[in-house]
């Protein structure tokens, strides 16, 4: 199944990009999803206790299930003033 990934701040700078496309196995969780982009991107899994998470633009938990052509998108704390 094929999902899209959005990554913003931090994610997206380690991630080089702010969108990417993933494929992934069947039946599929926002975890899953995470993972697989760990598993490319080290830098990543560090965020993972403290991100929130969307699925198809509603906050959702990492057990959340995910379907084909969902869009999956992680936000990782940020501050500024």
């Amino acid at each position: 199944m094929r999902v899209t990934v959005r990554l913003f701040a931090r994610l997206r700078d380690l991630a080089g990009t702010g969108e990417l496309v993933r494929d992934v196995p069947e039946p599929a969780t926002v975890r899953t999803v995470w993972a697989s982009l760990a598993a490319d991107i080290p830098g990543l899994a560090q965020y993972e206790q403290t991100m929130s998470v969307a699925v198809n633009a509603e906050y959702a938990r990492m057990a959340a299930a995910v379907h084909d052509g969902d869009e999956v998108a992680f936000l990782p704390p940020v501050s500024g003033g």
